[in-house]
């Protein structure tokens, strides 16, 4: 049975990546910090099909990822890590106004740390970790979750820096890895209907969304193509044109039309 770690995997974009693995019959471990919701996931994985184990750990604690890895790499192999984990959007709002968009200048600081620290660094150690770990099996893939910002700017200067970080080190990781049998691929999801975008629809037209599953259904299809992942390597993939071009369909029966740049 393949093994899989998702990190971040108790909510949102995360959750719905562990579910779609599940349902495809795969072993998935995930993190998260909520010891409710770890559970209610872990429950809900296992009966689509799965064998999913959830982990509490804080991915800005290098010592609990060190040990995740150093349980995962004696009792099982790592065929793919999911590099979800992120703090972006973690107090949007403060003292009822929504500073998010705030320019840069007027930017708190605590939100480089979550950006570059809980986002671009805990993906940098996991990759560090899995990797090791991947190269005594000769092979696995890493894929990180980063998102349109990257390429254009969407009203905050650290979140487009935060990801387009992201999507270098898939490009430089790739590069380093060449030869290996180790691919590295940043995947962009569409609209997704987490539980914070839920939380506000009346203002969103949600038409095209996906739900969370879909993008974890399509990284389940994505790596049994080689041919696909081979194509991508160090790449950017957007999740609904991987899903079109391997017939995945969203929960609902929809195949999401996939977004470009210009339509951000």
């Amino acid at each position: 049975m393949n093994t899989a770690l998702v990190t971040g995997g108790s909510s949102g974009v995360g959750k719905g990546i562990v579910e779609g693995l599940a349902e495809a019959g795969q072993k998935v471990f995930f993190t998260g910090r909520d010891e409710e919701r770890l559970r209610q996931t872990q429950e809900e994985g296992n009966k689509l099909g799965g064998h999913v184990l959830a982990r509490q750990v804080d991915h800005a604690d290098d010592s609990q990822v060190a040990r995740l890895f150093a349980e995962i790499e004696k009792e099982h192999e790592l065929d793919l890590l999911v590099n979800n984990a992120w703090g972006g959007y973690e107090r949007m709002a403060e003292n009822n106004r929504f500073t998010f968009v705030d320019p840069f200048w007027e930017q708190p600081l605590w939100r480089w740390d979550v950006m570059m620290n809980i986002g671009v660094r805990a993906a940098f150690v996991a990759a560090q970790l899995a990797t090791r770990i991947m190269l005594k099996q000769n092979g696995g893939m890493i894929i990180n979750i980063s998102f349109w910002p990257a390429q254009k700017y969407t009203g905050n200067t650290l979140y487009g820096m935060a990801k387009a970080a992201t999507d270098k080190m898939t490009a430089d990781m790739a590069v380093e890895l060449k030869n290996k049998n180790i691919k590295v691929i940043s995947l962009y999801p569409g609209l997704v209907r987490t539980e914070k975008v839920m939380a506000n629809a009346q203002y969103m037209d949600l038409s095209n969304s996906e739900s969370p599953r879909f993008i974890g259904r399509t990284i389940a299809a994505l790596r049994k193509d080689q041919d696909l992942v081979n194509e991508f390597n160090g790449k950017v993939a957007i999740a609904a044109d991987i899903a079109r071009r391997l017939g995945v369909i969203d929960i609902d029966g929809k195949s999401p039309i996939p977004l470009t740049l210009a339509a951000i």
